[in-house]
């Protein structure tokens, strides 16, 4: 039986969720379990995918994949493709962690991916995370530069530590460029919902623009794509988040923060990685700024020289961008 893109029907997701054994039960190859949202989310997880996409298509291979309907699934899912014979299991999301940590220790011969996790340390794990909040001062370095009000806004999915770093980095970028600037923050909700509510992302962006924004910023997995949708409904710029977002509205998106899921899962698959944590920032080409046809006439010479100079900047450790995570706090922007 093929594993190329393996999509489970309801009906096999029920079994799953209930215990049942994949249909040929003793397959091998890597396989790639997505979050929440689904893995056509034109964000995180269609990263996630395009990258084992990527990896199939140029190696020939064959891929089995699952996009999870709730939480309760993830560790059955873990453990199935553990039994299946599945190796790596490539996971896409912090959410991830407790089901791993619970169900790696049973299968040690089994290779397991985590990403957006960076406090896992096992034997055959890899936990890997992202420079989140550099990424971010990059493209609020842009957003002030671009902007004409001197507001700049951001919207978040689930508020949790994650989203407040990436929102925490992109204040910094803006104060960078203008402290007088305001940055207007808001996030969806409290509960994995907050990733895939396109209609809650469309109200919190009118409600920004009415408050004088002229440039948002989406880190909110499906919800950002109502936020890229409503910006350019009335007109202004918005920058996308994690894959590349700028085709979705040539001409109106900024530019997109780029966090680079997608070579994660393909050097997964491709057996070149190793158990530990991980960290990637932009030095190792882990997170950057979309640059792109669809954006070329948005992006002026300065903001390019502004983002060139304070990625050779944070390459060479001049410069620190602010953690929310490392102490729940961020310098430019209360919560």
């Amino acid at each position: 039986m093929s594993l190329m893109t393996k999509i489970l029907s309801a009906s096999t997701a029920m079994a799953l969720a209930a215990g049942a054994a994949f249909a040929d039960g003793h397959s091998a190859g890597p396989a790639i379990i997505y979050d929440l949202g689904g893995k056509f989310d034109k964000s995180f997880n269609e990263s996630a995918y395009n990258g084992a996409q990527r990896w199939a298509d140029e190696n020939g291979g064959e891929f089995a994949e699952f996009e999870i309907t709730s939480d309760a699934q993830r560790e059955q899912a873990i453990r199935r493709f553990a039994e299946d014979g599945n190796s790596p299991i490539v996971m896409a999301g912090f959410s991830w962690a407790t089901a791993l940590e619970t169900a790696a220790p049973d299968y040690p011969d089994t290779d397991f991916v985590v990403i957006d996790v960076s406090w896992i340390d096992m034997p055959n794990v890899r936990a890997v995370g992202f420079k989140e909040q550099d990424g971010s001062y990059l493209v609020g370095v842009m957003a002030a530069q671009a902007s004409e009000t001197d507001v700049v806004s951001f919207v978040g999915g689930m508020d949790i530590p994650l989203i407040r770093r990436f929102a925490c980095g992109y204040a910094q970028g803006v104060a960078s460029v203008s402290e007088d600037a305001t940055v207007i923050a808001n996030m969806t909700g409290t509960t994995p919902a907050a990733w895939n509510d396109p209609v809650k992302g469309s109200e919190l962006t009118l409600s920004q623009i009415s408050q004088g924004s002229d440039v948002v910023f989406a880190a909110a997995g499906g919800t950002g794509v109502g936020v890229l949708q409503t910006a350019a409904d009335e007109g202004i710029l918005s920058i996308g988040v994690d894959a590349n977002q700028n085709y979705l509205f040539p001409g109106q998106v900024l530019t997109s923060m780029l966090k680079r899921v997608d070579n994660v899962v393909y050097d997964s698959f491709s057996g070149t990685t190793e158990a530990g944590v991980v960290i990637l920032g932009v030095a190792e080409g882990g997170v950057g700024v979309a640059l792109d046809e669809f954006n070329e006439e948005l992006v002026t010479e300065d903001m390019l020289a502004s983002v060139e100079a304070a990625t050779a900047a944070m390459a060479s450790g001049e410069l620190m961008v602010h953690d929310y995570m490392s102490d729940e706090s961020c310098p430019v922007l209360e919560f």
